[in-house]
């Protein structure tokens, strides 16, 4: 049965974050609140925790996961990023937008896309989240909490509990967040001269990336 952590949105409370982080260093799965949708994060070199968040979410190796991080300095520890593509993300972050990047050798290689050796990175402006990612001492492992064979995010932590308590660890309820899921955009073809592609619109404005 998963605890139940009902954080103050704007002044979250770090006594409740700090569990959810011990169980996320003990290879837990928790429901989080983010600036787009609320998405399942575990810790990244735990391949149960991995291999389970993908069965509850009921996607195969071939979706793409994405790195949450604190800020950028930390993102480019697992991407490599050259001055065109850091220049960008300085515009995006923190913010509603993933970004796809080449994964170094500090992205386990069963989390990155198995063919194309690509990680989706993303540094959200969420309070609470960030001060979970600053508890926990290292990126998290996420991905959109959209139920198997549904397409529009959860939002509502009171059905998150009811659907999925039996499945995950922990839910940080700091109430509803915005439905819309983030802009993601593809930065790799910029490695070799080309112009970024825009995978998915989302909250995150284009405009704002000169895009």
């Amino acid at each position: 049965m998963a605890q139940y952590f009902e954080a103050h949105p704007d002044n979250p409370q770090p006594r409740l974050l700090k569990q959810a982080a011990l169980l996320l260093q003990k290879g837990g799965i928790v429901a989080v609140p983010t600036d787009s949708s609320y998405a399942l994060v575990c810790h990244l070199d735990d391949k149960d925790a991995v291999d389970r968040l993908r069965r509850i979410r009921q996607v195969d190796e071939k979706h793409h996961l994405t790195l949450l991080c604190r800020d950028l300095s930390e993102l480019a520890n697992y991407a490599r990023v050259d001055n065109r593509q850091y220049r960008l993300l300085k515009l995006g972050t923190p913010g509603p937008y993933t970004f796809i990047l080449e994964a170094t050798k500090e992205v386990p290689r069963r989390v990155s896309h198995p063919s194309r050796k690509t990680i989706g990175l993303r540094v959200p402006d969420r309070k609470g989240l960030q001060l979970l990612l600053e508890l926990h001492g290292a990126p998290l492992l996420a991905t959109t909490l959209i139920p198997g064979g549904e397409t529009e995010p959860l939002n509502d932590p009171q059905e998150i509990r009811e659907r999925y308590e039996k499945l995950v660890d922990a839910i940080v309820d700091a109430g509803a967040c915005p439905l819309e899921p983030t802009t993601v955009v593809d930065l790799t073809p910029m490695g070799t001269g080309g112009d970024p592609v825009v995978v998915r619109e989302g909250r995150g404005s284009l405009q704002a990336l000169g895009l």
